[in-house]
């Protein structure tokens, strides 16, 4: 089988390529080119390029650069600084995955006569019990990418491939250095790769969008303190808030864009009976039906975050409210949440974070 694996340049994606090879299918190894601004972090960078050339090389394999350079400015770079200026909170390596490793990556990979797509991530592929193909949590429960990998849906559950996924963390290090590849102590990537340490988001979305001073006040609408940026505050925010040293904690409840206010207040105010989603993908056509029905599902709303349990209701204009069986801390509009079925194993949907009640 001809199999087209994203190299990152990190240990991961590496010994996906390996195992591949050792499985004796055709492996050709491709690193996207995405970001061509400053990166000092992520998996964008120059040097992460040739750390992939270099793994490929030591694997055996061809490897290739694809330039995506104007989609992921189109399709995550101009989503992320709008997301901001409209007050949500974007989750930019989903994006990123949705519309290039995803869509542009295998796109393009069937053109070229590729049978399957692999990649790095620690999560699996899976005959689920309903007995449709289904995306699974990886082996490695702390390093579990499920999460960030959802959106798969339809062919392209049949086209791609997860080689790592029924794998610790530890086993993949323990591979790469059997097989003397250069990235088997390299570090995994951390931040979101187009935000440079030297300034980090403020600086990034300063050069690309006007900030808007805001007043910070409590509940009851009295004013605490102001704000240079309310495009750099995010509900549930605690610190960089504006508020004078020593007063009492809070966190951001509310970010009001018309009247330029943050509302603050006892984190306990965050919990909600219920999280509006909308922009849901479901992995196969009838999985919707979970919607309005009495199955309980688990809900993930951070990439490494706890589930809880909820029911899926109809909302306004085709979203769907998760009404939590338990009152949860509110997710800030613009995060991605995803369904898992009642055994925490299975994805069986997600959609975006659209408003919170």
């Amino acid at each position: 089988m001809k199999v087209l694996v994203a190299m990152s340049g990190g240990v991961d994606s590496s010994v996906a390529a390996a195992l591949l090879v050792a499985e004796g299918h055709e492996v050709t190894g491709v690193t996207m080119r995405l970001w061509g601004g400053e990166s000092d972090t992520g998996c964008c960078s120059v040097s992460d390029v040739d750390d992939a050339r270099r793994a490929a090389q030591q694997i055996g394999v061809d490897h290739l650069v694809f330039n995506f350079s104007d989609d992921f400015d189109d399709r995550v770079v101009a989503p992320y600084v709008r997301d901001h200026a409209e007050g949500l909170t974007p989750n930019p390596c989903i994006e990123c995955n949705r519309h290039l490793k995803f869509a542009r990556l295998v796109e393009r990979a069937r053109l070229l006569g590729f049978d399957a797509v692999a990649t790095g991530h620690h999560a699996r592929i899976v005959v689920a019990p309903d007995g449709r193909t289904r995306v699974a949590r990886g082996e490695d429960a702390a390093k579990d990418q499920s999460y960030v990998v959802h959106m798969l849906c339809g062919a392209d559950l049949s086209y791609v491939q997860f080689p790592i996924g029924g794998m610790t963390k530890d086993d993949v290090r323990a591979e790469a250095a059997r097989l003397g590849l250069r990235t088997a102590s390299k570090p995994d990537s951390q931040d979101v790769c187009f935000i440079a340490r030297d300034g980090g988001r403020a600086r990034f979305l300063a050069d690309r969008l006007p900030f808007t001073p805001a007043r910070v006040v409590d509940e009851s609408g009295a004013e605490l303190g102001r704000l240079e940026a309310m495009e750099l505050v995010t509900v549930g925010q605690r610190r960089g808030i504006g508020l004078a040293g020593g007063a009492p904690k809070r966190v951001v409840l509310r970010v009001d864009r018309a009247s330029a206010t943050v509302v603050v207040g006892d984190e306990r105010a965050l919990d909600r009976p219920t999280t509006a989603v909308g922009e849901l993908a479901w992995p196969h056509e009838g999985d919707a039906a979970v919607v309005g029905s009495d199955r309980e599902v688990l809900v993930q709303s951070s990439a490494h975050g706890a589930v809880h349990a909820a029911l899926l209701e109809h909302g306004r204009d085709g979203t769907v409210e998760i009404r939590w069986r338990v009152p949860q801390r509110a997710v800030a509009p613009g995060q991605t949440t995803v369904f898992y079925d009642a055994t925490n194993q299975f994805v069986i949907g997600g959609g975006i974070s659209c408003a919170t009640s």
